[in-house]
């Protein structure tokens, strides 16, 4: 989870929050610069993704640690962190009925 507070706090140091957000703690960044901190930095992988609407993803992005972040990317290149945390746990998908 430290490392996660690290990454949000390099974040905020080089890219401000997003103006009006509901969620003050949002940090965004460039998708290659955001995905270049989460894997050579964090040792991050992408674990999950869907399609939110036609702009956005949402995906997933877990480390062996066990520490999670969720990223929204957009359309224009942008992604934003929306949340993080720890204790990630992979779940067997269930059997098709």
């Amino acid at each position: 989870m430290l490392v996660r507070l690290t990454l949000c706090l390099s974040l905020l140091a080089t890219l401000p929050a997003v103006a009006g957000s509901p969620i003050a703690e949002v940090l965004c960044a460039p998708r290659a610069e955001m995905v270049q901190r989460l894997t050579v930095q964090y040792g991050s992988r992408l674990a999950g993704m869907g399609m939110r609407n036609v702009e956005m993803v949402m995906e997933v992005w877990t480390d062996p640690r066990g520490d999670w972040t969720l990223v929204q990317s957009y359309t224009d290149g942008t992604s934003c962190i929306l949340a993080m945390g720890e204790a990630w746990e992979m779940l067997p998908l269930p059997d098709p009925a």
